[in-house]
């Protein structure tokens, strides 16, 4: 259990330092999507097959299916998150994004027949508010707008990947992972093929943030990731999650001297605290 949970959180940590190391690479947000992509899903690929996994997805061509779509959600999120990043910064880039699992227990009475209560709603609300005093400079101009967009967007498709992956329940742990990095792999360069072509000049100070980002960051924290929670109590890992959010925020601004005024700083906290306590009532009432 204590390896678990280890694993669990330094997985996390990993995700959370993400836009840190991101913003060592000198190359557009796609380029750097497809390379982490590519790495990171052959790094898992050769970790399936030393640790002798058992490829099952072909007895299940339907979750197959959805785990296919939740794949391409993925590519298209990670897209959107990186171009936030450049545009608006890592610490409320990553706020927008963790929007993702609320918009997910927003519909979860269409999708999953899972009751919303007053508290769950009371938490969706406060994080709505969170977003709203984030990002409160776009409405009056002041911000990036099409950054701010790119960070929702990232959301969104953070949550289609959590629906659809939901529906794939019967390929699990390392397969999925790398199935569903795979799957992203391509989708981000059927988008750079169409986008630039696949010609990309990499400079030399970029090469090992990018091993970094592929191999440790995605590659070692998603096993990290999928391999420790099916040892935790589902509430833990529902709690703990947040600390990939509140640890990028922490890292930017720790790391890259970024800043956030008194509403932004209120607003995060709205976010987090709302998204956790919906998370810590639905788990009580399970």
């Amino acid at each position: 259990m204590k390896q678990s949970y280890f694993k669990y959180i330094s997985g996390l940590l990993l995700f959370g330092s993400n836009g840190i190391v991101a913003s060592f690479i000198a190359l557009s947000s796609y380029e750097i999507v497809l390379l982490r992509t590519l790495i990171g899903s052959l790094l898992l690929i050769i970790l399936f097959f030393i640790g002798k996994g058992k490829i099952t997805f072909y007895r299940h061509k339907k979750q197959f299916l959805w785990l296919a779509v939740s794949g391409i959600a993925m590519g298209a999120s990670w897209i959107s998150l990186y171009e936030a990043y450049t545009r608006i910064g890592v610490s409320i880039s990553s706020l927008l994004y963790y929007c993702g699992p609320v918009i997910v227990m927003a519909l979860s009475p269409l999708l999953f027949k899972e009751k919303l209560t007053a508290f769950k709603t009371i938490g969706f609300l406060s994080v709505l508010c969170g977003v709203f005093l984030v990002n409160g400079n776009a409405f009056d101009g002041s911000g990036d707008t099409l950054g701010i967009l790119c960070g929702l967007l990232s959301a969104v498709m953070y949550s289609f990947m959590v629906i659809f992956n939901k529906k794939a329940g019967n390929i699990t742990g390392l397969e999925n992972a790398a199935l569903q990095l795979l799957i992203s792999f391509l989708t981000v360069t059927v988008f750079v093929g169409f986008k630039q072509g696949f010609i990309i000049n990499i400079p030399q100070s970029s090469i090992l943030p990018i091993f970094i980002l592929g191999l440790l960051n995605t590659g070692i924290g998603c096993y990290f990731y999928f391999s420790s929670i099916g040892n935790l109590p589902v509430q833990t890992v529902a709690i703990c999650g947040y600390l990939e959010p509140l640890s990028a925020v922490l890292f930017s601004v720790l790391l890259l001297k970024e800043t956030m005024l008194p509403l932004q700083m209120i607003g995060a906290a709205m976010i987090l605290g709302g998204a956790v306590f919906g998370e810590c009532v639905k788990k009580k009432s399970l």
